[in-house]
Formats: structure tokens, sequence, C-alpha cells
């Protein structure tokens, strides 16, 4: 009995310090567990009417899979440890999940050891809380960390990644998989400064059991004009675009979403034929870092495809190991293909529920250099959302976490010159996190639809289903809450706008 009296008091003085802690997430997804570095989510999965999320967990015994699962995509189940070290292997890393050519939930990961490689778990209970390691594993085994060389039958080098593996996917009765290619680019494209080895690129395995697997080619062919010969392509997820954001059949065009180590999350749309892809347009999630990092998606019961992805901590190591939590999850994200051809992207309306206090604002002008504070609206758990006509200006939009003495701020708008959704937070806070700007790529023909997620110390910015932009924020003063509306170069006009208080959804 004093044990379970001393653990209850730790874990409600824990609880205490993570409600009082202002940059604390509340409404996204954040560990419980302490300090999460890496925080990649991995192995998403539906599965009996839940939606599962694994991710990156460090424990005493080394990296393991956590676990949580929800109902609605907005509050989390906390389950059991999914996968630790063990069983020949001393660490587990990034990898997905999908159903195998049986239809059972099926992990692929990337098992560090002696020897390491891309290993095979599994699962068929209702909660997918015991799962199950091949006893062949690692099912493609490392000649040196993270990659294998061998020969072809005309006795030439062949070098693929072992690492970071996409979920399997089933055709035509075999199973596929990709690996990454950050170590051989690091071994081959850099150190040995082999040209073939240089740029993103993926391989492309087969497998008719899951535990004897053929090395088939490389997946696509990376363009400079697009990525540089310095980024990788790792924790892979690669599927069809369903048509629609309702989900529904899905559209005759793929996505690659992906991670370069230096510039984060990023994609590519084109089409998958004969085992392979062609990249027809690619686009990031991030642009001037690679705060916005390793993308998981799943597939739901109605068609839709839901991604997130891991939000780095921006605070100074000190700050940060001297907190008592680190690694936070976007929001979760609708995908589907345009019918432009291009990928679109919203919030998943499940977020909707987290509403309340519901504030309206008629058309009102905003006059070129003029602020207009929002009067009723402050706060910094907010969604607020905004149909603008830009008319003549360069820049409108909206300020977030505004201290009244104009000390902290945080700027969410559209430039018109730059054809660009941009968050300027070099104003964010007087002490702590990255003061970048983060841009987007949008051109406009129509009005901007805006819609801004502030959430402590994150900002998600969405405009016109075809950009999302993300920073993290440390504001210091507890007055920085100020809501604010602005156009500069020239005058503009909101046609409409609403504010919500967002509810807290975290388990503390």
């Amino acid at each position: 009995m004093g044990q379970m009296t001393n653990n209850v008091a730790a874990a409600r003085a824990l609880r205490d310090e993570l409600l009082a802690d202002n940059h604390r997430p509340a409404y996204h997804i954040v560990t419980p567990e302490g300090h999460c570095a890496p925080f990649d989510p991995n192995a998403a999965l539906f599965w009996k009417g839940r939606y599962h999320l694994m991710y990156i967990l460090q424990t005493d015994a080394g990296h393991c899979f956590a676990h949580i699962s929800s109902t609605d995509l907005v509050h989390w189940r906390h389950h059991p440890l999914a996968l630790q070290p063990g069983d020949g292997d001393t660490g587990i890393f990034s990898g997905g999940a999908a159903l195998n050519r049986d239809g059972v939930p099926t992990i692929t990961y990337w098992g560090l050891g002696e020897p390491g490689g891309i290993c095979i778990a599994t699962s068929t209970d209702d909660l997918l809380e015991t799962w199950t390691k091949s006893a062949a594993n690692p099912v493609i085994r490392e000649t040196q960390h993270g990659l294998r060389a061998t020969r072809d039958d005309d006795g030439d080098e062949v070098v693929y990644g072992a690492a970071d593996p996409s979920a399997i996917w089933v055709e035509d009765g075999r199973h596929y998989v990709l690996t990454g290619n950050l170590l051989v680019l690091r071994e081959y494209g850099q150190t040995r400064d082999l040209v073939e080895h240089q740029g993103d690129t993926l391989y492309l395995l087969v497998s008719d059991d899951l535990q004897q697997w053929e090395y088939l080619h490389e997946f696509y062919t990376s363009r400079r004009e697009w990525t540089r010969a310095d980024e990788d392509d790792m924790c892979p997820d690669f599927f069809a675009l369903p048509s629609s954001p309702e989900g529904g059949p899905p559209s005759d065009r793929h996505l690659l979403l992906f991670i370069s180590h230096n510039l984060g999350c990023q994609y590519y749309v084109g089409n998958y034929a004969d085992l392979r892809f062609t990249p027809e347009t690619h686009g990031r999630m991030t642009w001037v870092d690679n705060a916005f990092f390793a993308p998981e998606s799943l597939l739901d019961d109605r068609g839709r495809r839901i991604m997130w992805s891991w939000i780095f901590d921006g605070r100074g190591s000190d700050v940060r190991d001297a907190s008592p939590w680190s690694g936070t999850m976007s929001l979760p994200r609708v995908l589907w293909l345009g019918d432009d051809g291009t990928l679109r992207l919203r919030p998943a309306p499940e977020l909707n529920v987290l509403r309340h206090r519901q504030r309206d604002l008629g058309e009102m002008d905003l006059r070129d250099g003029a602020e207009w504070t929002w009067e009723g609206v402050s706060g910094t758990c907010l969604e607020l959302e905004l149909e603008i006509d830009p008319g003549t200006a360069s820049q409108v939009g909206i300020t977030v976490c505004a201290a009244d003495d104009g000390t902290e701020f945080t700027e969410v708008f559209y430039d018109a010159d730059a054809a660009a959704l941009v968050i300027d937070a070099r104003h964010s806070s007087l002490s702590d996190g990255p003061r970048n700007v983060e841009s987007g790529p949008l051109q406009l023909g129509e009005h901007l639809h805006l819609r801004v997620f502030v959430d402590r110390s994150v900002v998600e910015a969405f405009a016109n289903d075809r950009v999302g932009v993300m920073r993290r924020i440390y504001p210091d003063g507890v007055d920085a809450t100020g809501v604010r509306l602005f156009a500069r170069g020239g005058d503009a006009r909101v046609l409409a706008a609403r504010a919500w208080d967002m509810a807290p959804a975290n388990p503390y």
C-alpha cells in the first residue's frame, strides 16, 4: 500500500507540473513519458474501429515503439509498449504498419543490433497490444550499419539501404517494401563522392513469405531542380491518393511522403506502374529547416488518408532538459488529390469537437498599415478561421499571441508579392526557441481561406486546402494572448471570420 501511495503521489506531482507548463500543447499529441527525441510517428494503422499510432520512445532499455490509439483522432488512449529491444535487437527505429496478404497487422521496422536490419512483427488481438517479432529477424540483414552491399549475377556490386522501411504493401499476392538511402548516401555518395549514389532515392524489395526478401531496383530517380544532392529519402510512406477529402475510391496518382534529414518532410505526386514510381510534382511541408519531420499516415475505413509528423521542440537544450516533457505530434492532416493533379490537405474535421465559445466577425475593411484588435478573442489555445479578399494588399493576415507592449507576437499572413503563406516567428519569444520565418508557396486566384491553430507553443496554419505551415513559439509574457488583423501595402477586406477556444485533449 505504501508503494502504491508513493506512486500515486508521484503521478499527481508530475501531472501538476505538466499542467502548469504554459508551453506544453493542450490538444496536440504530446508524450507523457519524458523527453522523446527522436519522436517519429510510426506504424500508423486503422484496425477494428480504432486509429493506432506508434512513436519512438527512449527508455533505459533503448529505443522502443510506444503505442496510442483513438476512436476519434482527438482523444488518445495509451497502451503498453508495442515493441522493445530484445530477441536479438538492441533498439527499435522507424517503420510502418499495414495488413499482410493474410489480413494480419504487420509492422516493419529498423532493428539495431548485430546483425541489424529490417525486421517484422505481427499482431492479431483487437487492441494490437501483443506483437510477435519474426523468428527470421532481421529479414533484410545489414552488411554495414544501415546498408547492405551484395553482388549481382554479373559480379557487380549492388548497394541498397537496410534502414527505415516503409509499410509493406500487397500487389499480385506478393509483399513489397521500400527502404531508405541515408546510410548509402553518406558512405558512397558523400564519403566516396559517387554521383550515382547522391540525392534522394528508395530501394524496392519483394517477398512471398515476409522472411526471404529479394532486392529489385531503385524505386525512382530524383531530380536536382527539386531536391539537392545532399538530401536523402528516409521514413518513406507510399500510397495511392484518395480522390476526395471524404475518402472513397483511390485516385490514379500515388503520393510518396518522406524526409530528408536536412530539410524535413516533403513529397512527390506521380505515376506508379510496373513496380516503378515516376514523380510528376514535388512539394515540401517545411522549408527553412527540418522542424516538421518523419511523416506517417494511415488509410481509415472510409478511404481517407490521414497523416502526422513530429514537430521538433525548438527550445535550447538546457531549457528542454530541465522540462519534464519534450515530444509533440502535428495535428492530423487529411490528404487527397486535387483536380489539378496536386496534393490537397486540411486538418481532420474531427478536431471540430474541441471548439467552444464561438465568436463571429462580420465583413470589415482592413486599411493599409492599420492593425485591428479582435476584441473578445484572445488566448493560447485557439482556432481562427478567416475568409479574406486580399484586394491590393501585399500582405494580409492575423497576429496571434501578441503581448500588450508589442514585444512578443507571431504573424500569419498571405504574402502576395512572394505568393506564399507565411508564419513570422521572429518576435514570438523574448528568450527561447528559433526565430524563423517559414514560408510555403501559395498562388491565389481566389479569396484567401485561412485557418490558424494556436496551441501554446505551436502554431499551424492552413490555406485554401493547398498548403500547411508550422512554427514553434515560446512566448514569455502571460499577456502574450492578443489577436489582431492587419493589411500592408494596400487595402484588404475581411469577408467572414470565426474564432473558437479549443478544449484540451491531452491526458494531462
